[in-house]
């Protein structure tokens, strides 16, 4: 018989467990390579209730704690102390013996353990203990940075003492460690922590009926929906799946700011180490074998701590590791591997993660097996879950949200609270707003009307009105959402070629210093051939592109208010004026937008073009019929006749009134609107 899991103790020489009976998951013979610290070691000795720590002069670099990292351990233990110390320094917690406990021949799929580790369940026997009866967890740890893993893990919760109950209510519990009496064994560590159940919440995820599982375990009611503000129970998918999504993160961000308002980090915040504990009902971070300090008080001994840089680095890692597990509940798509690099890969790319709707319409809208319910998540509230999501995973760490503005935010309030909205984020309701509007396409006066109306209130609420801010916004590739002057579409007409518009797209770049810009407008298109074309949309592909060299200027567009004068324009570009003006004092908008009325002028970014040459090319895939030049130009014809005639001559752009890291608004000649977002189309490839 094979033996597994062996311990040594005074009186107990060997567990043996039958190999047959026993489930070891997640048991990798793969070590994790831990985060390599230049020549740091803490000795640590017990005087009285204090611990003293030594570090030597080499800094540690902040690339130490990058996401490949998970964080080391700014005061990691010595793996060399006698055994005496290490009573000393762990006397709040249990120190137990093998013998006091009955060991299960079955480990739960949701113990998440690494290449150094063996886990095995057990329930404690010993009638003396406070926990006579109840199912722990015995983590052995068999490497010296496990040891210190598990060892850190005891230290922290001395560290949290005061605040216990917290403390147990949103992370792992840890009970205490088996100690080893015998000579052959005096480096054997095994950490004593709680059992919260079986699964941890990726295998959560990963089951089909996880919701109305999770939903009966958390046993929701009315109490637990006044706790996210929502009074609905039940009702369709998409209301569960965000009303579950509210209970789940806030309890996690609420333990995960009781950390960092204590100084500490826990810098492996990922699906495997939370557990939901069917007792309490709240999300359980895994144990803080691997939490960082980063509080001032220990400036004196570690000056790395006392640096406020460092400070909101490591606050902002754990933050960005909230946002994936966000993105990863929300977007179950994501749990598979492939399309979770590609969406890693697209933030390590440099790419705003405030345009992270656009990338994944087209990354993960293809094999969708969910119903897109997580699209429709978080689009709902004006985008608000886009917001959260681009604040979380910012490029820089400083810029990421913290957990208190988190649990504010509009996205993980229910419809029963107050949210007092800030200007950025009445910014971003417009925009998605506007951008959900042209998704619809349906085009009737309504939306027309209505899609006019919020382009102009963003022009009016636009943060970046002068030049400067727009030599790092406005470079890179612009998809054309909608045009306000006229919409032609394909099916109500009889063209002499059938031409399908695909994306249509404005790449600017700079080309020199003072900065001059390249402007080129890409037309992509398919000429379909035959009679069948409303069934069959097999064609020719091809693309229509211009080139125009461009300079930026300060301007200011004015609003003509004289009657006399708006006479001399026509009526369709006074529309759009009239319904912002009728607008803006409505019920609805006047407690949320600051104008009032409709401003004399506004600030805008002037586009002057540096030469009259414009460079005109097309290119079709292959021969649409040999030598028949009629054909081309019908479709030149049908392709200009759909396609706003700005994106042929950039010149007739006059000047740009929005601009964010992933809108644009253009006005041309004849005051129509070009809306624009910022495209990703050739990430998602």
């Amino acid at each position: 018989m094979a033996l597994i899991g062996i311990f040594s103790t005074s009186s107990l020489e060997c567990v043996s467990i039958p190999c047959s009976s026993i489930r070891l998951i997640n048991f990798s013979t793969k070590l994790k390579i831990m985060p390599r610290i230049n020549r740091i070691g803490c000795n640590f000795y017990s005087k009285g209730s204090t611990i003293s720590c030594s570090l030597s002069k080499e800094a540690v670099s902040s690339s130490e704690f990058k996401e490949s990292g998970a964080g080391a351990t700014s005061r990691s233990i010595d793996a060399t102390v006698s055994p005496d110390s290490v009573e000393d320094e762990f006397s709040h917690v249990t120190k137990f013996k093998m013998s006091d406990f009955n060991i299960s021949d079955r480990v739960s799929i949701g113990l998440t353990g690494r290449g150094n580790e063996v886990i095995f369940e057990a329930t404690v026997k010993d009638f003396h203990s406070p926990l006579y009866n109840t199912k722990v967890v015995l983590r052995h740890l068999s490497t010296v940075q496990a040891k210190r893993r598990g060892k850190r893990a005891i230290e922290v919760l001395k560290r949290l003492e005061r605040r216990r109950l917290m403390y147990h209510s949103y992370s792992m519990q840890v009970y205490g460690y088996v100690c080893s009496s015998t000579s052959d064994d005096s480096d054997s560590f095994t950490l004593v922590h709680g059992y919260h159940g079986s699964f941890s919440l990726r295998h959560w995820l990963q089951q089909s009926d996880w919701l109305p599982t999770l939903e009966a375990t958390l046993a929701l009611d009315e109490e637990c929906a006044r706790r996210v503000g929502d009074d609905t129970v039940g009702g369709p998918a998409v209301s569960r799946h965000l009303r579950l999504i509210r209970i789940l993160m806030r309890d996690l961000l609420i333990g995960v700011n009781y950390l960092h308002s204590h100084g500490l980090a826990h810098t492996e915040l990922r699906l495997e180490n939370l557990h939901i504990c069917p007792v309490d009902r709240h999300i359980k971070v895994g144990i803080l074998g691997n939490a960082a300090d980063f509080d001032d008080r220990y400036s004196e001994s570690n000056p790395l701590n006392g640096n406020m840089d460092r400070r909101k680095m490591m606050i902002g890692f754990d933050m960005r590791c909230v946002g994936f597990i966000i993105a990863k509940m929300v977007l179950r798509e994501l749990m598979d591997s492939s399309v979770f690099m590609k969406f890693k890969s697209f933030l390590k790319k440099g790419n705003d993660p405030s345009c992270l709707r656009e990338f994944l319409l087209h990354t993960v809208n293809k094999n969708s097996s969910s119903g897109n319910v997580g699209l429709q998540i978080l689009d709902r509230n004006w985008g608000a879950g886009w917001n959260l999501l681009s604040l979380l995973l910012a490029t820089k760490p400083s810029a990421r949200i913290s957990c208190l503005n988190a649990l504010r935010h509009p996205f993980l309030c229910g419809p029963r609270w107050r949210v007092d909205l800030s200007m950025d984020m009445i910014r971003w309701n417009l925009g998605s707003t506007a951008v959900r509007i042209t998704e619809e396409y349906i085009y009737n006066q309504q939306q027309r009307s209505r899609l006019a109306h919020f382009i102009e209130l963003m022009e009016m609420l636009n943060s970046h009105s002068r030049p400067r801010h727009w030599l790092d916004l406005i470079p890179g590739t612009w998809r054309l959402l909608y045009y306000t002057g006229r919409h032609i579409g394909l099916t109500l007409r009889q063209p002499p070629a059938r031409v399908l518009i695909g994306d249509v797209c404005l790449t600017v770049s700079k080309t020199s210093k003072p900065p001059k810009f390249s402007f080129v407008s890409n037309i992509g298109f398919k000429v379909i051939m035959g009679n069948d074309w409303p069934h069959n949309k097999a064609g020719v592909g091809g693309k229509f592109q211009v080139e125009s060299p461009f300079r930026l200027r300060s301007g200011r567009r004015l609003y003509l208010k004289d009657e006399d004068l708006t006479k001399r324009f026509p009526r369709s570009t006074r529309n759009a004026e009239d319904i912002a003006v009728k607008h803006l004092g409505s019920k609805k908008w006047k407690n949320i937008i600051p104008i009032k009325e409709l401003p004399s002028s506004l600030p805008v970014v002037k586009l002057v073009s540096d030469s009259d040459d414009i460079e005109m090319t097309m290119r079709l895939d292959e021969p649409i019929i040999s030598g028949d030049v009629g054909i081309a130009q019908n479709v030149i014809k049908e392709v200009r006749t759909q396609i706003p005639p700005e994106m042929f001559d950039l010149s007739k752009i006059v000047c740009g009134t929005y601009i964010d890291s992933r809108l644009l608004v253009l006005r041309t000649v004849n005051g129509s609107a070009l809306f624009f977002t910022r495209s990703s189309l050739d990430e998602s490839k």
